[in-house]
């Protein structure tokens, strides 16, 4: 996959990492570390510039990231108290109230969770669809992803023209990273899963 990354960027520069990363936020296998180095590096020896890599990579994730929000709008509260007054509701254990509490924890939260998560890999991706089911404001949403994705770009933009040939170890360092949070965000989904069921059960 990388080879072909690079592949699209040499070919097409700026619409390339722009495509990219649009790419990347709807299908988070594809590695934004691998993306955002390799344009920082591309800086050096072509004629694109860092704040260009940096420009066209944030608008390729607010694509992607409104294409994500769009998702969840179509899963509204509504939609999915709709669903667990069934039988799927009785099988995971679910009732309309678990779902108001996760909107009411979002509305709450929203602001701050969207721009935090910006930063951090598969979640950055991933948060886009409860904002969209929680139906924040979606000026306030392309405010918070707009500032979180564009700090976000920097970072790896400018790791990548720091570190110009060796712009792999960079990447590698922040795969690392996300395989790291993946991990957390398993066990995290998993011990959250855990804790609702016990409760269910004991009522």
């Amino acid at each position: 996959m990388q080879e072909w990354i690079i592949q699209v960027m040499n070919q097409f520069g700026y619409g390339g990492i722009l495509f990219l990363i649009a790419i990347e936020n709807l299908f988070p296998p594809i590695p934004s570390e691998v993306i955002l180095t390799f344009g920082g590096f591309m800086t050096t020896y072509t004629n694109l510039a860092p704040f260009g890599v940096i420009f066209f990579s944030t608008i390729g994730s607010v694509l992607g990231a409104v294409a994500l929000y769009s998702t969840g709008r179509f899963f509204s509260p509504q939609r999915i108290e709709g669903w667990l007054d069934g039988k799927l509701g009785k099988i995971l254990h679910f009732e309309k109230g678990d779902v108001t509490k996760a909107c009411d924890w979002f509305e709450k939260k929203g602001t701050g969770t969207v721009f935090f998560c910006r930063c951090v890999p598969i979640l950055r991706s991933l948060i886009s669809i409860p904002a969209g089911m929680a139906g924040m404001n979606i000026g306030l949403f392309l405010m918070m992803t707009i500032c979180g994705s564009f700090i976000w770009n920097i970072l790896l933009v400018y790791l990548g023209v720091f570190a110009g040939s060796s712009w792999e170890k960079i990447a590698g360092y922040i795969d690392t990273y996300s395989n790291l949070t993946l991990l957390v965000l398993v066990v995290v989904v998993a011990a959250a899963g855990f804790l609702f069921y016990t409760k269910k059960w004991k009522k």
